[in-house]
């Protein structure tokens, strides 16, 4: 039998919402990450709540934090303390529109490239709204709700999410023209290869396959400058440094770069992911009808066709 827990103590909701995070990310830093706050602050809210509750709610291990069966009890409880305060927001709300919190994850590049200058509309469409854009390596899970909406590389294989393609993307190698002058353009993988610096991800920190794009230009194709940060990638070839692959939408809006053997291009996907229990909320509807239009328009830049 499981034990019973004395939540009739209330703590602060906001340690119900640490222990929450904690319990759907499996790790205290990437909880703090989807609350915004330190890790710090999750770990004394944890364990101010396990204090109130005179129970150990975590299991430590070398992996993150597994809970324990007064975990479990109470995970259930706070799922569903957490919908109905959803609903609660839900309800509320005047005819001015959605209200509450609206936390989307992004990739780095979309995020800045395409969400980020146009998002002032919906921020004036939705002002009741406070948004926030995770746009990192490393996105955060709509499944484990550590997100209400993400834009993935790929399309979730498992778990109780809804996903639909949002749009294809193209991506092509870039160079500055100075470095160009310099080294000259090349023609061919052999080519690439054999006399140019090649600016890319660093293959054991990918945190998608999807990234994995030197092998689709050339077989055995390897940069020797490497970052986790497509931003970082795109100022390493601006300032010079080499060639590299960039999504178009980033690579065509620099006057200073120039494409390189242009004819080999790739193609991606971004995928929009929510979770069944929350996609219908008027937040998540507001926000999914939005980035729709907007990738609508951009369309034409996001697959470079000109």
């Amino acid at each position: 039998m499981r034990p019973r827990l004395a939540i009739m103590q209330v703590p602060d909701w906001n340690d119900y919402q640490a222990f929450l995070a904690i319990a759907r990310a499996g790790q205290m830093a990437r909880a703090a990450i989807a609350m915004g706050v330190d890790a710090a602050t999750v770990g004394r809210r944890l364990r101010r709540l396990e204090a109130r509750l005179g129970a150990t709610l975590f299991e430590q291990t070398r992996e993150g934090q597994i809970l324990t069966e007064a975990g479990e009890t109470l995970l259930a409880e706070v799922e569903a303390m957490a919908q109905a305060a959803g609903r609660i927001a839900e309800t509320v709300t005047t005819g001015s529109g959605p209200a509450g919190l609206l936390r989307v994850s992004l990739t780095e590049g979309f995020a800045n490239a395409i969400v980020a200058p146009a998002l002032h509309a919906f921020v004036a469409a939705y002002p009741r709204l406070t948004v926030d854009l995770v746009s990192s390596t490393g996105l955060l899970s709509p499944s484990k709700r550590e997100s209400d909406v993400a834009v993935t590389l790929s399309r979730p294989r498992a778990g109780p999410v809804i996903a639909g393609k949002l749009s294809d993307y193209s991506l092509r190698l870039y160079a500055h023209r100075d470095y160009l002058e310099r080294r000259g353009a090349p023609g061919t993988p052999a080519g690439l290869a054999a006399n140019h610096t090649l600016i890319g991800y660093v293959p054991d920190l990918l945190y998608a396959p999807e990234l994995r794009y030197l092998a689709e230009i050339g077989p055995g194709l390897a940069a020797s400058v490497r970052s986790t940060s497509v931003l970082t990638q795109h100022r390493i070839i601006a300032a010079g440094a080499g060639i590299g692959v960039l999504p178009c939408f980033i690579g065509d809006a620099d006057p200073a770069l120039c494409p390189v053997m242009p004819e080999r291009r790739i193609t991606r996907s971004f995928w929009l992911v929510t979770h069944k229990d929350t996609h219908n909320l008027a937040r998540v509807r507001a926000f999914k009808a939005w980035i729709g239009e907007l990738v609508s328009q951009q369309r034409t830049r996001l697959l470079a066709e000109r």
